[in-house]
């Protein structure tokens, strides 16, 4: 059997976020008993507890330079882990952190990646992986001969593993600090209370370019659907999505959104989210946006047409109602 290693990273507070661990579930499905962990981070001693319960050997690498995420001390930390594990299989979840780093790290060590992986198993003893192709449409079950191998596991495939905290052995793994010619001196971001992209939200609210034309009094009220989106959102904190008509507008002369980007954009040529329940409002339900439905659980949608998109098979409930109306009231329910 292959020696496999699960590479986490830590939080400000050294412990484990949730896609890293969703990881620990999709990785024991390949190592149930003979997994390795490799933790980075300032602290790691939070997160090997709550892991202690499903690996066999924890690595870590620590110290205030790979509190902050960089290339080149990450990719100095995982490289160095990889090489104490001896691993030929190395996972991890597809966080920003290491999806811009472990292809660099593969390479370093002459080995394959593969990316956006859903599940993991194995098939007539060897490992393999499920992947998605083609905007979600076709699914693929891979195998390589390449060592090592390195897959990247998508958020919100597997349930986060449930172990409760345990005794942990660390083995320190040293470093040599690379040099670095960046500095990190703080982060800005918006108000919590602002934020529209929320991955780990139960709802995905979509609204599609039915909220920037001509309403039933023959004028447009994108300032009023605006307000209404955002006190939504505010009330359920849900997490904002848009179709691709509605966030191309703003290069169209239209009326826009303001609270809308391409970062919202969910579809064919936007993204994929995996949130339990689904609200689509003002959107036609075609197939490129309602691909990046495929893995919503539940789909609602409100629109005026009964024979719109949403309304062949692409929904469970469709409400025939103006969107105006009925977010108003939930706004009101929901305060």
């Amino acid at each position: 059997m292959e020696k496999i290693l699960l590479l986490l990273h830590t939080e400000p507070d050294g412990s484990l976020a949730r896609p890293a661990l969703e990881a620990v579930t999709a990785a024991q499905a390949l190592a149930p008993h003979r997994l390795t962990i490799g933790l980075i981070g300032a602290s790691v001693d939070t997160g090997a507890a709550q892991a202690a319960g499903c690996s066999t050997r924890i690595l870590a690498v620590t110290g205030e330079p790979f509190a902050q995420s960089r290339y080149a001390t990450d990719a100095a930390a995982a490289e160095a882990l990889c090489r104490a594990a001896e691993a030929e299989l190395v996972l991890a979840p597809s966080t920003a952190r290491w999806s811009r780093v472990l292809p660099g790290v593969a390479l370093r060590l002459n080995g394959r990646i593969d990316t956006h992986a859903t599940a993991l198993a194995r098939q007539n003893g060897v490992p393999a992986v499920t992947r998605w192709f083609y905007r979600q449409r076709i699914e693929a079950v891979l195998t390589r001969a390449q060592r090592p191998w390195f897959i990247l596991l998508d958020p919100g495939c597997c349930a986060p593993y449930p172990g409760a905290p345990g005794a942990a052995q660390i083995e320190t793994v040293v470093v040599e600090t690379p040099a670095c010619r960046t500095a990190v001196t703080g982060i800005q971001a918006p108000p919590a209370g602002e934020q529209t992209i929320r991955p780990d939200a139960k709802l995905l609210f979509v609204a599609g370019a039915g909220w920037t034309k001509k309403q039933s009094d023959g004028a447009v009220h994108a300032a009023e659907a605006e307000q209404l989106i955002l006190g939504f959102l505010h009330a359920s904190q849900g997490s904002l999505g848009g179709s691709k008509s509605l966030v191309d507008q703003s290069g169209e002369g239209e009326a826009v959104l303001k609270c809308m980007t391409h970062l919202n954009q969910v579809g064919q040529t936007g993204s994929t989210p995996r949130h339990p329940k689904g609200l689509s409002t003002c959107c036609h339900g075609e197939e490129p946006h309602t691909v990046g439905w495929r893995f919503v659980t539940e789909r609602r949608a409100i629109n005026l047409d009964p024979s719109c998109g949403w309304a062949r098979g692409k929904a469970d409930v469709l409400y025939v109602a103006d969107a105006f109306q009925v977010l108003r009231e939930l706004i009101a329910i929901l305060r």
